[in-house]
């Protein structure tokens, strides 16, 4: 069963057979070259846990705020002593296939880190029913490595690119130490991203309880 453009990572455990799922693509939105992820997860995810995925799809290390918009309406963590009325839906209470049963959409935006203003486009890429011998979670496809946290958001990220490829530049030193020696926007990081799906999904199972 191909899920994917790429070789799917498959992870077995806590799943059921005919068990819907849904392949996701998402793209860094101003970012160039391409940072692209396609992930599979269930259709009945809660969007709190889909955050998590996107975080280890992505590379990003889930320092910051994030909001899960579609259409007019946003879903994310709830502020206990919010300063304004407005903030989003609580992402526990919610999961993947209610919030698209009751708007309609096929594609929605994820938001990260509003100071460096992030923003993923993700799509529905395609719907299947999960064989009972896969896991319900996991990377498909992976394309670039993520850009670096605080690095002021896709235009800064443009600019230490600049910086890194320019030995005369001013800022060349600094962007080397931030992306490191033999840093390319090419790399493949599938390995690395499939690593942490895997890790998260790992903590979500339940061990079973010690018999008394």
């Amino acid at each position: 069963m191909e899920l994917g453009p790429g070789p799917a990572a498959r992870y077995k455990g806590g799943m059921t057979a005919d068990q819907k799922i849904v392949r996701l693509k998402i793209v860094l939105d101003d970012v160039e070259p391409k940072v692209e992820r396609w992930i599979v997860v269930p259709l009945k995810i809660r969007l709190d846990r889909l955050h998590e995925v996107l975080q280890a799809a992505m590379g990003w290390t889930n320092s910051h705020l994030w909001e899960i918009r579609i259409r007019d309406l946003g879903w994310g963590p709830i502020d206990p002593d919010p300063l304004f009325g407005d903030g989003p839906l609580d992402a526990r209470k919610a999961t993947l296939q209610q919030v698209l049963a009751d708007t309609g959409a096929k594609r929605f935006t994820y938001l990260y880190d509003f100071g460096d203003g992030w923003s993923h486009t993700v799509k529905l890429d395609r719907f299947e029913t999960l064989p009972a011998d896969l896991g319900n979670t996991f990377m498909a496809y992976a394309k670039g490595p993520c850009p670096p946290e605080d690095c002021g958001g896709p235009f800064g990220y443009a600019e230490l690119l600049s910086a890194y490829n320019d030995t005369a530049h001013e800022a060349h030193h600094d962007a080397l130490d931030i992306l490191g020696p033999g840093f390319s926007p090419f790399a493949d990081p599938s390995r690395d991203r499939e690593a942490a799906i895997h890790a998260l999904v790992a903590r979500w199972v339940r061990k079973p309880r010690k018999p008394r």
